[in-house]
């Protein structure tokens, strides 16, 4: 089976059945990519034959454990970059507005440093800080 976003509930029903599965590496397996007509009954009668050639180029499957860890792992970081986003924003909207607020220390959004966005009354500023905290 080729590797794709949802390669991993379908392997894992399909290894329950004791079937013999290998998960191919889509960016590796250049002939499908490459082939002029593409469907799926295609593509999977392309990868047996690249398999029974001994030309597929197989993937890691980590186990449960590992793909929940990885998920989670994916997930915070997708978090980090939603908060980085919306605390760019909040600069942006300061910097067009001709408005500064210090802050002490070496780290903005402290509790202060909040509190002084807040008094700034700004309805797009109170939104994004209402979705970070």
């Amino acid at each position: 089976m080729e590797s794709s976003g949802m390669w991993y509930n379908i392997y894992e029903c399909l290894r329950k059945r004791h079937l013999d599965l290998r998960l191919s590496n889509p960016a590796k397996t250049r002939a499908i990519a490459s082939a002029k007509i593409k469907t799926d009954k295609l593509d999977s009668i392309k990868l047996a034959d690249l398999l029974r050639g001994g030309y597929i180029a197989e993937c890691y499957v980590p186990t449960k454990e590992t793909m929940d860890l990885r998920e989670l792992v994916r997930h915070r970081a997708a978090l980090v970059r939603m908060r980085t986003k919306l605390k760019n924003k909040i600069h942006s909207i300061m910097l067009m507005n001709g408005t500064s607020v210090s802050y002490v220390g070496t780290h903005i959004f402290t509790k202060g440093y909040i509190e002084k966005l807040r008094e700034l009354n700004n309805y797009r500023i109170n939104g994004y800080l209402h979705i970070i905290l």
